[in-house]
Order: structure tokens, then sequence, then C-alpha cells
């Protein structure tokens, strides 16, 4: 399909192939599993959705290449296997969507591409002129280069980033289960599959069970993948991929797997680009009426509210602003450096010129650089 054929749909859709289905449960590439999908996408198109697509499997299909086992532990090892699985993975996909007319981009990320403002920018305009060109980005990390530092963890955030960067409508996880069980069904024979929930329910995380060898996520990840999506009011829905003809199913609207709702309106797209943020490099902790402005009356936070300050963040990086209970109620981008914001920390803004010479701003994070987070505190060596 070109760019011209038909109107399209405002908000595209982000598929995220995961590993088992893709490499058919660790021995080889799918290929037929892999036509089918890209059949599916190909209809769905010519119904006027855009779509972005998130394939994992790079690893995996390096693995089957070299001959391997076991997923090798060493980081140079992963990477060079990465590298030699990625060259196959995409050739399949480009193979299979040139039988449809259709062509493909390969774009390849760590967080760094979303760590930094001017790089978000910079994916986000690539990917939509890609989709206004027809053509279906297919994404995956850049296993190759990247670092523990500098990884995004898995694709199903990686999916969820994806659908932030595109506004999407949805957010579509195949996998090799059904959807979310109340139980593992496997062990489980009562366990019930939930059809629809909401995103971010922790009555849902309860539920979630562990991942498979091959990929990094897990039930979990794809819970934690819907909250992020729903930040661009974005809906996600956990199905099987070896559903028949499952993306045109759920585009005529039939209930088929997990469904996760969003449950507050979009983000405007720099608090986005925020709330996607994994590395923060230090905390502010608040006093308790710092933590209930931030929380309910939507303000920015002055230095008079902080009660200390800990890490060595320089203006401009991220820190999250802890309540006096230890929760992790926000983060955003602060105004001042870690040791200007220890001189000024519990002092009103109109001390500010006083004790440090100058002023930058009157607040040390504004609120249109500020996220609600609502997240317990991660462990020290997170943070």
């Amino acid at each position: 399909m070109t760019a011209g054929r038909r109107p399209w749909r405002r908000h595209p859709w982000v598929v995220k192939i995961g590993s088992a289905l893709v490499t058919n449960d660790g021995h080889g590439l799918a290929r037929e599993g892999i036509e089918s999908w890209v059949a599916q996408i190909a209809k769905v198109r010519e119904r006027g959705v855009q779509v972005v697509l998130v394939s994992s499997g790079s690893v995996a299909e390096g693995m089957t290449r070299l001959g391997l086992a076991v997923r090798p532990e060493p980081l140079y090892e992963l990477q060079a296997v990465a590298a030699v699985g990625q060259m196959g993975l995409i050739q399949v996909y480009e193979t299979y969507f040139q039988v449809h007319g259709t062509h493909t981009a390969q774009i390849l990320v760590t967080h760094e591409d979303v760590a930094d403002r001017g790089r978000y920018l910079n994916a986000r305009r690539t990917l939509r002129t890609l989709l206004r060109l027809g053509v279906v980005p297919v994404v995956n990390e850049n296993d190759t280069v990247a670092t523990p530092q500098i990884r995004i963890g898995d694709n199903d955030r990686l999916a969820a980033l994806v659908a932030n960067l595109v506004e999407a409508e949805r957010l579509v996880i195949l996998t090799d289960q059904a959807g979310l069980y109340t139980a593992d069904p496997r062990r489980d024979r009562q366990a019930q599959l939930v059809t629809v929930g909401r995103a971010g329910d922790p009555a849902l995380d309860a539920m979630a069970g562990e991942g498979s060898l091959l990929g990094r996520g897990g039930m979990r990840t794809k819970l934690k993948a819907a909250l992020l999506a729903a930040r661009s009011g974005t809906a996600t829905h956990i199905v099987s991929g070896r559903e028949n003809s499952v993306l045109e199913r759920l585009l005529d609207g039939e209930s088929l797997g997990t469904k996760l709702e969003p449950d507050s309106a979009p983000l405007a797209a720099r608090k986005q680009w925020l709330a996607g943020q994994l590395q923060v490099r230090g905390g502010l902790h608040l006093d308790a009426g710092a933590a209930q402005v931030l929380e309910h009356a939507g303000r920015s936070l002055l230095a008079v509210g902080v009660a200390s300050v800990e890490g060595a963040f320089r203006r401009g990086d991220i820190v999250a602003c802890f309540a006096p209970d230890g929760a992790e109620i926000a983060r955003g981008l602060v105004n001042y450096a870690a040791a200007e914001a220890r001189r000024i920390m519990g002092q009103p803004s109109s001390r500010i010129g006083a004790l440090l010479g100058y002023v930058d701003e009157p607040e040390l994070i504004h609120r249109d650089n500020l996220i609600l987070t609502r997240e317990r505190r991660a462990a020290p060596d997170d943070a």
C-alpha cells in the first residue's frame, strides 16, 4: 500500500510479537507464523490502520543460526548473537511484506534514544514520517550496542514507548498465552481469563506469572507496558498470536484475550517522554505539605518543600520525588544541580538569589516538567 491509496486513521496500532512466537519456541524463525502475521497486518492496513511492528527474536534467531542451546551470559557474546540474528529476522519480514507491496524500515533503539529529549523528538518525527509514507517500521532494541546502563529492558516496554511516540490507538501484544489469567492455567484448572481490566490496577499484578526462557519479559512486563502505553491514551490487548486472524478480529470488535483500558486522559507529548524514562539521577525527599501539593494540586515543586537531597544530579537531569512514607510520587526535570538544591532546600524562592548568588528559576521543578508516578521507591541501585 502506498501513502495515497487510502485515508489512514489518525492513530496507528503498535503490534508486538514475542520471542516464543517469532522463533517457534526457540526452534528457528517461525516463517509460517511470520507470514500469517504480516498478511494480517496487510489486511488491517487495507482497512485504514497504520501499524508499527515491534518484534523480538534477534537473540533467539542468532542462537539458532549459531547452534547455541543456552542463551549467552557475557554481554559481548549476547551482542554478537543478536547481530547475527537481526539479519535473519529483518530479511524474513522484508520478504513477506514485499509480497503485499509494502515497504519496511528497520528501527533499532536504545534507552538513550528516548532518554534524550532531542533524540526522542527525532525518533517521533521519523516514525510518523514513515507511517505517512505508507511504510511499516519494524522496531527492535539495539541489542548489538546496548549496555545494562542504556538497556530498555524488554520489548514489551519498548512497544509501550513506541505507542507513546506515535500516540497509538492500540498496543497489541501477541504472545504464546491466551491472555492474563486469574492464576497460572498450567497449574490451576480453576484459573479464569481476565477479558477486560484497567491498566495499572494493582489487583492484576498478583495474577501475573514469569516469562519464558527465551524472552526477558513475562506477564508482569506486559502489565507494566500497558500502564506506560495508557499514558498516551492507548488501550492494550494481550492476546494469543496463534489465534486465527487475530488482528482483523480485534479490528472488528471481537473480545479476544485481555484488554486493558487506560483510566485517564492522554498526557501531553512532553510528559509522555518524562513518564517513559528509566534512569533517575537522584532524589528529592519532600515534606508532607509539598507531597500533598504535588499529588493533588498540580503545582510546581518549590525548594521550601524539600527536606533532603540525594544523588549527584546536574541541572536538567531527571530526579524522583518521594513522600515522607518513602513512596515515589513524581519525577521531573530539575532546575538546579544537587549541590545547589542542598543549599536552597527548605528555603522560600525569595531566598534563592541570596543563597546561590543568582536565580535561574523560582521552582526546583516546574509543573510542566513534572509527572506523577505513584510508584513504590526502587532499590538504591536503580535510582
